[in-house]
């Protein structure tokens, strides 16, 4: 397995991934574009601005795409997915841990942090496995039900 810049066939195939605005919004937030289409889809996604990378096999499947950028002194995780038909296979786990190791490189810090809803258990437990803990946040967290956590 090896991270990859995100090819546009990557995009498409993550865009069906998505079947209404809660899952979309559980994984990116409440300031993308729903219902979407390709051009929006991109640029939501901020590739420009964020450091975007797919997880692909050996064979080239794509198996999962993260974000990382600088917050708070932390290298943030964002927008954190594994294909459904990939899932249960502890792919989440090498994602999380790849994109944590080059961006606390990259990124010169110690830590890493996310954002996670709090009925989202499947999420919020990978990462309290891989050692994320949940963190109180320095500022008023706007969305409702949001998680801080922190490795």
């Amino acid at each position: 397995m090896q991270l990859v810049q995100p090819l546009n066939k990557h995009l498409i195939e993550m865009m069906s991934w998505f079947s209404n605005e809660k899952d979309l919004t559980d994984w990116a937030g409440p300031n993308f574009s729903f219902p979407y289409n390709n051009t929006s889809f991109v640029d939501d996604l901020q590739l420009n601005d964020l450091s975007s990378f797919s997880l692909v096999s050996n064979d080239s499947d794509f198996l999962a795409f993260g974000q990382y950028y600088l917050r708070l002194g932390k290298c943030h995780l964002a927008r954190l997915i594994v294909n459904p038909n990939f899932r249960g296979k502890g792919l989440a786990k090498e994602l999380i841990n790849r994109l944590c190791e080059l961006g606390l490189q990259e990124l010169n810090v110690t830590q890493c942090s996310l954002f996670v809803f709090s009925h989202n258990e499947i999420a919020l437990n990978t990462y309290k496995k891989i050692g994320f803990v949940i963190a109180n946040y320095p500022s008023e967290l706007t969305l409702k039900n949001c998680l801080y956590m922190v490795k």
